[in-house]
């Protein structure tokens, strides 16, 4: 049982509580004069108090009050007769003794109070506890959620120390990072200065530690005291630590980010740890894993990003010098063949000709394959220039029928247009309409046999009323207002639904025999694509196997249209 005080200038009394209690407590005291009670008090202090209300050496009340404000848990009981008592004492007594209880009543007060001193000293330790558990966790949530905050690998190692730090207090931390800098090193966060020789020490110290936990197995990274960066986080620094802080507690974690090592950390302090320390500080290591996977990752796409970057920028130099190179030729090989075509070098032979004739092709289509990747790469560059003035639409379909005719006659395809009637100017670069439409037209032409025929449509419609398949459905919905569709329907060869979207990809034509004998580079829909995306219009198609394709593109009609010093279009 517990320690007790008796407050009495009566002899009988302090005998009698004496000689009661004797055997059945830890200690007892007695006294009578100010001095000795708080002397007692600071040395030992007692689980129950028991003041006598007939002392006369002190002033009873007083004294009661100035106990009871420093010792909250202690028990404080009154021996009385039970009349008249002081109307303070209800508020500052735990109990009373009355002086003619019986030695039994006696004993089993004293101990129903003693007994609830143990009680209530277990609780506050309980609820100590637990407010210790509630701070670790709001820590650890807080150092969560910055954890979840960030990607820079610095960040996490500083939250991660400085949770470990407000839950454990310690004294110092060495931890080695292998994703901190492109070089391993060691942070080393310190209460106090280091010395140049400690320091030494506890950089060979951690790097033992990081090669005893792989034993026989390979070591991820090779390092030594001479290739081992230090960094020196030091919050006193008037004072220093010696040699004495490898006698503090500690514990050691390695950080795992799944199947990588990412480092080891190891922390000192002078108390001991408790098993609830080495809890807490596993799970601050183990939370910090993830993040810094995350971090790695992230790392990993910038760098792959700019390498991806740098490739672009030497493919589209590439394209652009090997597409000048190629074109610089060509002016004077067609010069050429149209000089020997032209008689002007003499008669030439039905055969000559045509070779000639064949020769002229092929430098066409090669400076239109040329043409068509500078396009492109000058648009994913967005470097592409555009034009944009009012204009009708009918001018650009004029000129495209005009252009194709000979070429649908020579294939022996009807070429018809179908223009809706005044139908109003648009803001449009027409020179780019122009390339769209000669584009849908000349695939028209590739893929419709002989005896078939390819439409030119034109008509204005209200977006809501533009009806296409699934595969375009998205597109049209991002459509507001009312819109100039222009079609080429063709009586051709067709494309699969599941193909639809494909024709639209660069480098890409929907295979079949038709397809490989017609060639081409691929990029014709593509650049069409993009040049109508300029225009914030949008390009489909409808198409059944075998049985014809539609292909559709609309321009604003309603739109307020701006220009900026670059001629970019703005709606």
């Amino acid at each position: 049982m517990g320690n007790i005080l008796l407050i009495s200038e009566n002899d009988l009394i302090c005998d009698k509580y004496r000689n009661l209690l004797n055997g059945k407590i830890n200690r007892f005291h007695s006294c009578c004069n100010i001095t000795s009670i708080y002397d007692i008090i600071e040395t030992e202090t007692p689980d129950i108090i028991i003041f006598d209300e007939d002392i006369s050496s002190i002033n009873l009340i007083l004294t009661i009050k100035k106990i009871k404000s420093k010792l909250e848990n202690t028990r404080l009981l009154l021996i009385t007769c039970g009349e008249n008592l002081n109307e303070d004492y209800p508020k500052l007594i735990s109990g009373y003794i009355l002086k003619n209880s019986p030695n039994e009543l006696i004993l089993s007060t004293v101990e129903t109070f003693i007994k609830t001193k143990e009680n209530l000293d277990m609780l506050s330790v309980k609820n100590k506890d637990l407010a210790d558990s509630l701070y670790r966790l709001n820590v650890l949530y807080s150092t969560s959620s910055q954890f979840a905050g960030t990607l820079d690998t610095k960040k996490l190692l500083n939250y991660m120390i400085e949770g470990l730090d407000k839950s454990l207090s310690f004294d110092l931390t060495c931890t080695i990072s292998f994703g901190f800098e492109n070089e391993p090193v060691l942070i080393v966060n310190s209460l106090y200065d280091i010395s140049e020789e400690l320091m030494n020490a506890l950089k060979l110290r951690s790097i033992l530690n990081y090669k005893s936990l792989f034993e026989n197995n390979k070591i991820p990274f090779e390092i030594d005291d001479k290739n081992l960066k230090t960094i020196k986080n030091i919050k006193n620094p008037t004072k220093k630590y010696n040699f004495t802080i490898f006698q503090y507690d500690n514990m050691f974690a390695p950080i795992d980010i799944g199947d990588k090592f990412f480092g080891c950390i190891e922390i000192f302090k002078e108390n001991h740890f408790t098993t609830d320390d080495a809890t807490y500080f596993q799970t601050l290591v183990s939370q910090v894993s993830l993040p810094l996977k995350s971090a790695g990752l992230y790392k990993e796409i910038i760098q792959k990003n700019e390498e991806l970057e740098k490739l672009e920028r030497v493919k589209s130099e590439f394209i652009s010098i090997v597409s000048h190179e190629l074109r610089t030729p060509l002016t004077p090989i067609k010069n050429a063949l149209s000089i020997l075509s032209s008689g002007r070098c003499g008669t030439l032979g039905e055969n000559a000709i045509k070779f000639i004739d064949m020769a002229k092709r092929n430098v066409e289509n090669l400076t239109n394959i040329i043409n068509d990747i500078l396009d492109i790469n000058k648009i994913e560059a967005g470097k592409m220039d555009f034009n944009y003035r009012l204009m009708n639409i009918h001018s650009v379909i004029e000129n495209v029928k005009i252009n194709f005719d000979c070429v649908a006659k020579e294939h022996e395809i009807t070429f018809n247009s179908d223009e809706a009637a005044n139908l109003p100017d648009i803001y449009a670069d027409s020179q780019r309409l122009g390339q769209v439409l000669t584009n849908l037209v000349s695939n028209a032409i590739k893929f419709t046999p002989k005896g078939k025929s390819i439409t030119i449509k034109s008509e204005i419609k209200n977006a809501k009323d533009i009806q296409t398949n699934p595969y375009f459905e998205n597109e049209i919905k991002t459509l507001n207002g009312n819109y100039i569709i222009v079609s080429v329907v063709d009586e051709g060869i067709g494309i699969k639904q599941e193909n639809l979207l494909k024709a639209f990809d660069k480098f890409t034509q929907i295979e079949n025999s038709l397809s490989r004998k017609a060639g081409g580079t691929g990029l014709g829909l593509p650049i069409a694509k993009q040049l109508i995306k300029a225009h914030k219009g949008t390009i489909w198609c409808d198409s059944e196997e075998n049985k014809g394709s539609s292909f559709h593109f609309a321009l604003p009609v309603d739109n307020k249209i701006q220009h900026n010093d670059n001629n970019t279009l703005l709606l």
